[in-house]
């Protein structure tokens, strides 16, 4: 490697790394932010526990208004997700959302916000990775499914960003078998090469009951694994 590459991939390096301190320390200025959201659903599981030893679904707006009840009408699902959220706050609120419930299964839909907030497609990937780790501490068995950034009309300028990210996480879940990648885009894509509109509500970022519909069928055979 000669001089003039290390220098621009140090240089890379430092301004990733360098990014990733400036994120973190905005994220760490609004530490509660969730905290009512995440207390009323600890009362809410004091007054009507879910089952335990189930499936879990957890992330951001995309996962919180997912009806499980509905949707997976033959599976247990627990649905701790909570709009607006980025991958870092499941990990930061595993210890009073997830673990408590010591799910087999735990599918996340999260990074969405993470990239509109202008975090790349590397930083993104490692909070997955940290969120792995922070699961897998505690419950080293359970089985991980990422469910792929959508590709919505709204973010649609964001596309190729959410796709590099996918690309990293998906090679990132070949690693383990207790790690899965569920492929949404793809589904997702018209003829045009754009996002399908009938999959979308009218603010073109969240899911339409024909999107819902379309995410079931593709997780739902990866919970019956």
């Amino acid at each position: 490697m000669n001089a003039r590459i290390r220098v621009g991939l140090f240089a890379l390096l430092t301004a990733l790394a360098a990014e990733s301190l400036a994120l973190a320390a905005d994220d760490a200025k609004k530490p509660d932010r969730w905290e009512k959201t995440i207390a009323a659903m600890e009362a809410r599981d004091k007054q009507n526990p879910p089952p335990k030893n189930e499936i879990l679904l957890c992330g951001s707006s995309s996962a919180r208004g997912w009806n499980v009840g509905k949707y997976f009408t033959d599976l247990k699902v627990v649905n701790r997700g909570f709009g607006g959220s980025q991958i870092h706050d499941s990990t930061n609120y595993a210890d009073r959302i997830i673990l408590p419930y010591t799910p087999r299964i735990i599918a996340i839909y999260a990074g969405d916000n993470d990239i509109a907030s202008g975090k790349t497609p590397d930083v993104v990937a490692e909070n997955f990775k940290l969120f792995v780790a922070k699961i897998h501490e505690s419950l080293p068995k359970t089985r991980i499914i990422f469910i792929a950034i959508k590709p919505s009309i709204r973010r649609w300028n964001l596309v190729e960003k959410m796709r590099a990210t996918n690309a990293l996480i998906a090679e990132y879940c070949k690693t383990s078998d207790l790690l899965d990648y569920a492929d949404v885009d793809a589904p997702m894509i018209g003829d045009d090469g754009k996002p399908r509109k009938e999959l979308f509500a009218k603010d073109g970022l969240h899911l339409s009951h024909e999107g819902y519909t379309l995410w079931t069928s593709i997780l739902t055979p990866m919970l019956r694994k």
